[in-house]
C-alpha cells in the first residue's frame, strides 16, 4: 500500500509498506478516510517542531473505520467510525497513573514521533479510538483539534464574568474560541492576518479583533481600551511564536492566567515584576485528555459545535506532496486542509 512520508524537512516521498497484520490482544486495525493538517505538520514539515523525528509518516488527526480488533477489545468492533486520540501513553508511568495521560514521560503521537495516517491502513490501540455514529469522516477528523482548545481553556478555567484574549487564529485559536464561547466569556482575538480575523468575525461571531502591526505598545492600549482598563483574565497564546509568547503576558491583568498552547524551539526571556506586580499564573496546556475527546463528540453530535466553516482545502493523497507547500502560503487563506485518503 502507498504511504507519504516526511524524509526529512521539506523533503516528502511516496513509500510503500505492507498491509498491517491481524491486530494483536487489545489493538485495532483501522482504514484511514480522512487526516486533517495542522500547526504541527507544517512545522514539522519546515524543520521547526521540537519533538517530530524523520523519516516520519505524519497525520494525526484521523476520521477512521476500525477494519479488525485483537483480542480483548470490546469497546469498538468493525465497521465503527471514530476519532483517534492520537497521544499514546505508557500507562505505566507516574503521570498516566495520576490521570495526565496527555503528557505521559514516556509519551509518543501519531505522526511525529511514530508513524501517523498519511497511509491507508494501521495499527492503534483500541482504546484510543472514539466512536460516533453520526459524525461524517471530516468531522471525526477535527475532534483532535477541537481538543487542543478544550484543554486549554480546561486548564485556565474561564468564567462567564471574565474576558479570554486570544492570541493567534489559526485552528488551535480557532479551537480555543469555541470554548471561550461555550464557557460564556467575552472573546477578543488578535492576529496579524486580517482574512483570519475576518473568519472570526463572521464565522465564529467574535465581533471584537485586533489586527496587530506588531508593535507591542500599540496592541497593548487597543486591548486595554477594549477591556476598560482590565486587561485579560486569561490570555491563550496559540501562536507557537517566541517573540508573541515573551509578549502575551502584557496582556494579562492582575490574578489573570497565562496559557501557552503554541511550542517553541527558541528561549523565552521576560523581566519578571509585572508577572509578579499583577500576580499572574503561567501554564503550559498540552494535547488533550480522552474524555475531552468524548465531550466534543458529543457536542458536534448535538449540534453545539458547527465545524462545517472550518474547512477550507481539501486534496486526495495522491497530490498532497505538490500543493501542501501552497498551503503554508499566507494568502492561500487555509483555515484547515484536509487529506482524502480513502
Amino acid at each position: 500500500m502507498k504511504a507519504i512520508q516526511l524524509e526529512q524537512p521539506k523533503a516528502f516521498r511516496e513509500i510503500d509498506l505492507p498491509e498491517p497484520a491481524q491486530p494483536g490482544p487489545g489493538d485495532a486495525v483501522v482504514r484511514v478516510f480522512r487526516v486533517g493538517v495542522c500547526g504541527t505538520d507544517y512545522s514539522g514539515y519546515l524543520g521547526k517542531m521540537p519533538f517530530f523525528s524523520y523519516p516520519r509518516i505524519p497525520g494525526h488527526e484521523l476520521g477512521v473505520e476500525v477494519v479488525a480488533v485483537g483480542d480483548g477489545v470490546t469497546n469498538v468492533k468493525p465497521g465503527d467510525k471514530a476519532a483517534v486520540e492520537p497521544y499514546i501513553n505508557c500507562q505505566r508511568c507516574y503521570s498516566c497513573a495520576r490521570g495526565h495521560t496527555n503528557c505521559c514521560e514516556n509519551h509518543q503521537t501519531l505522526g511525529v514521533h511514530v508513524d501517523g495516517g498519511l497511509r491507508p491502513l494501521f495499527t492503534v490501540p483500541a482504546r484510543k479510538l472514539h466512536v460516533s455514529t453520526k459524525l461524517s469522516f471530516e468531522q471525526l477528523a477535527l475532534v483532535e483539534t477541537l481538543g487542543i482548545g478544550l484543554h486549554a481553556i480546561n486548564r485556565s478555567n474561564p468564567r462567564a464574568d471574565e474576558t479570554v484574549f486570544v492570541i493567534g487564529a489559526g485552528p488551535i485559536g480557532l479551537s480555543v474560541i469555541e470554548f471561550a464561547k461555550l464557557a460564556g466569556a467575552h472573546i477578543i482575538v488578535m492576529d496579524l492576518n486580517e482574512q483570519r480575523l475576518a473568519f472570526v468575525r463572521e464565522k465564529m461571531g467574535v465581533t471584537e479583533t485586533i489586527l496587530s502591526k506588531g508593535v507591542l505598545e500599540d496592541d497593548v492600549k487597543t486591548f486595554t481600551d477594549l477591556t476598560n482598563g482590565k486587561l485579560g483574565n486569561v490570555v491563550v497564546d496559540a501562536t507557537g511564536s517566541a517573540r508573541s509568547m515573551v509578549s502575551a503576558y502584557n496582556f494579562v491583568g492582575f490574578t489573570g492566567r497565562l496559557v501557552w498552547v503554541g511550542i517553541t524551539q527558541d528561549p523565552l526571556t521576560l523581566t519578571q515584576p509585572l508577572m509578579h506586580r499583577r500576580e499572574m499564573t503561567f501554564m503550559a496546556s498540552r494535547n488533550a485528555l480522552s474524555h475531552e475527546f468524548t465531550r466534543i463528540i458529543r457536542l458536534i453530535e448535538g449540534g453545539m459545535l458547527n465545524t462545517n466553516p472550518w474547512i477550507t482545502h481539501r486534496a486526495p493523497m495522491s497530490d498532497l506532496i505538490g500543493v501542501f507547500p501552497t498551503w503554508l502560503k499566507p494568502e492561500a487563506g487555509v483555515v484547515k486542509a484536509m487529506v482524502e485518503v480513502n
